[in-house]
């Protein structure tokens, strides 16, 4: 391999970027906007969650309980009902997602020590939602019913444990959404954009001229390669900037082995493109066929939304082919947790199977496309 023809191929590749608008916005703006969509769009978190009220026992006692759960920020009470007939029609309309039910005698159970039921009833037409409130709502019950404890009323049935939250102590959704849209995005991108590298070489005309020139194979996939893989080193950085000020997730790792471990991610990610590339006809293609195979597995199946421990287990099996998998856990567990390389190198070693693998590929079936 000549290093210099390399370089002049990687050259060539960069005057072309720079006449090329649209692959400089899909390099520089789209994955600033889609972290930013993202980001803004996909919350579990809720707050001013719509909450009726339905106080059969109208004490001191029961009032103390509701102005607790509209201290919490996470419910706004909007209604309240007198009836169970009002109940089932503010639920069944959507007119609030949850209404607080406290039964007759409320205050005078909890007055005499006795166990005091108190019901919360959920729209679970939106089981993410309702899971959600059902958390929070036992969570205030049991932190109320522990003050009254120590006030010397009594609430029995309640647990006295302390929970502790590590990593993300406010449970904010974003520092878990974020970390891994760096992830999912620099798969997007990174594929997107060498994917069409070889296919503008068909349509613009100019593979003759590369075929006729003395450059090996994987001098060209590595040329074409290098300008990527600075941009996509760049776009990372840029990523994590916009998650760090715009959202506010913490940095707690250290930023060299999350930029050798993006490298390592990015080699991977860029050589799926060329391959792709190298086996679309138009860059139409190149862009559709680079799509489906990134986007969809890397929003579904990497563990970004969904746990993929509750997944069946013929798909906990594909996700281990996810390359994005393994960079999200090296991104949340280097941004949130600050872990070292002993806690990532099984991820590492992951990464480093799939660069091989890309690249591999990429200069496998690029050879069967010219002739040098």
């Amino acid at each position: 391999m000549n290093f210099s023809r390399l370089i002049a191929i990687a050259r060539k590749e960069v005057l072309q970027l720079k006449r090329d608008t649209r692959s400089l916005i899909l390099a520089f703006v789209l994955p600033v906007f889609m972290v930013l969509f993202f980001g803004y769009a996909i919350t579990w978190d809720i707050e001013d969650l719509r909450l009726a009220v339905w106080d059969q026992d109208r004490t001191r006692a029961s009032r103390e309980l509701v102005e607790v759960f509209e201290a919490s920020g996470y419910f706004e009470v909007v209604a309240h009902p007198t009836t169970y007939r009002e109940v089932d029609e503010y639920l069944s309309r959507a007119r609030v997602r949850a209404v607080l039910a406290i039964s007759p005698g409320y205050a005078r159970d909890l007055k005499a020590g006795r166990s005091v039921p108190v019901q919360l009833l959920l729209d679970g037409s939106d089981a993410n939602t309702a899971t959600i409130a059902q958390n929070y709502a036992g969570a205030i019950v049991a932190r109320h019913s522990t003050l009254i404890q120590l006030q010397g009323r009594t609430m029995p049935g309640v647990a006295g444990a302390e929970t502790r939250i590590w990593y993300n102590e406010t449970l904010e959704s974003r520092n878990m959404i974020v970390p891994g849209l760096i992830a999912v995005v620099m798969s997007i991108i990174a594929a997107m954009l060498t994917s069409l590298t070889i296919a503008r070489e068909w349509e613009r005309g100019t593979m003759e001229q590369l075929a006729s020139t003395p450059v090996m194979s994987v001098e060209i996939v590595l040329g074409k390669l290098l300008p990527y893989l600075v941009i996509g080193i760049l776009d990372v950085h840029l990523v994590v900037a916009v998650g760090m000020f715009v959202f506010g997730v913490p940095f707690h790792g250290s930023v060299i082995l999350l930029g050798l471990l993006s490298i390592l991610f990015l080699i991977g990610a860029l050589g799926v493109g060329i391959f792709i590339s190298s086996i679309a006809d138009s860059q139409v293609f190149a862009m559709q066929l680079a799509t489906i195979t990134t986007y969809l597995p890397a929003i579904l199946l990497s563990g970004f939304l969904f746990d993929i421990a509750g997944m069946p287990v013929f798909l906990q099996g594909i996700t281990y082919l996810i390359p994005a998998r393994y960079f999200i856990i090296v991104t949340r567990g280097i941004l949130l947790k600050g872990v070292g390389v002993g806690a990532v190198w099984p991820h590492a070693l992951a990464m480093l199977i799939f660069a091989i693998i890309g690249l591999t590929l990429a200069t496998r079936v690029f050879k069967k496309e010219i002739k040098v």
